[in-house]
């Protein structure tokens, strides 16, 4: 019977964690008594250098559920890397990891169907939000702005899908082999290209603390995703660079013309103007092309992506050998 893993990252999630684990040992429950899951199939929380309580309450979880470990890295890495982190681990102990965050705030009850749809074969199950009604306004427009975006970058994404999926052990085999340090998983899965499905669900509210992706963190991450995985916006600068230099030869060709009937109207402004136009777009490709050979820097010296500080589950392989 195939086993299951469900990987949490944690950071500072010590007000939703007893809500959190109390409602999935109760899916693992579930799920090993209609038989769909081994009975040895078991939660993997990872923390992420939190700075309150999260790890020590994951250490008493640990001794009181004999389905859950822990994880805990020497640092914050970020909710990708630490999501990497327990991918990767629970790959040698598992032939099918879901994972989810901590505030639950995706289904948990979608878990079922997405086991059943692994049963039917599909290695990659994408949870996909059906709507964005308890968004607000602000929102759902950046989030709808993000996937037109991505969508101009080229760049292939499961619509309304954040991090909540299934994969199976040979998906993440293959993920594995993706070695960069700039993380964008949301980019990286599709290009697996292994058997994938989608099922759809309704988003809660969050049961406790605060949302850890403010307003520059998801700025930060749409920019890493297209930055990672586009050369657009460069061909787009090398665009915008012939349509100044059209504007330039029709106004060249407008000076003539201005010269040659007397007609020159004396000023600096339209001077100036585009002195400030012409530097800005310089400084802002500069600025471009600065990030993509800083990424080029970062990922050519191969440091690692984070630093396993406890890892629970080598109980488990002391325990088999």
């Amino acid at each position: 019977m195939n086993k299951l893993c469900i990987v949490v990252p944690c950071y500072n999630e010590e007000q939703a964690l007893p809500y959190t684990n109390a409602e999935l040992t109760k899916i693992v429950d579930r799920l090993v008594q209609s038989q769909k899951i081994d009975k040895t199939s078991f939660i993997l929380y990872v923390d992420d250098g939190s700075r309150d309580s999260t790890w020590t309450m994951i250490e008493n979880f640990r001794t009181q559920f004999s389905d859950v470990f822990g994880l805990k890295l020497a640092r914050n890495t970020g909710h990708q890397n630490a999501l990497t982190a327990g991918l990767l681990t629970a790959m040698n102990y598992a032939d099918m990891v879901i994972s989810i965050d901590a505030d639950l705030q995706d289904d948990v009850s979608v878990m079922e169907e997405m086991v059943d749809k692994y049963l039917q074969g599909n290695d990659i199950v994408y949870g996909v939000r059906k709507r964005r009604d308890t968004d607000t306004l602000f929102k759902k427009f950046s989030a709808l702005s993000f996937y037109r975006l991505m969508q101009l970058m080229k760049i292939n994404i499961v619509y309304n899908h954040a991090d909540y999926r299934l994969m199976s052990k040979r998906a993440l085999e293959q993920l594995s082999l993706y070695k960069e340090r700039n993380l964008f998983l949301r980019g990286i899965v599709p290009l697996i290209g292994y058997p994938s499905v989608t099922v759809k669900y309704d988003r809660k509210s969050r049961v406790a603390g605060k949302s850890k992706y403010s307003l520059s963190k998801m700025f930060s991450m749409a920019f890493e995703g297209i930055t990672s995985f586009s050369i657009q916006p460069i061909r787009m600068i090398t665009d915008l660079g012939l349509i100044i230099v059209l504007c330039s030869i029709c106004a060249a060709i407008y000076a003539f013309y201005s010269y040659l009937t007397k007609s020159v109207v004396a000023g600096w402004t339209s001077t100036i103007l585009s002195i400030w136009f012409i530097g800005g777009v310089q400084l802002i490709s500069v600025g471009l092309i600065g990030t993509y050979v800083g990424k080029i820097y970062v990922e050519v010296k191969e440091r690692p992506r984070y630093a396993i500080e406890i890892n629970d589950l080598t109980e488990i392989r002391h325990e088999q050998s």
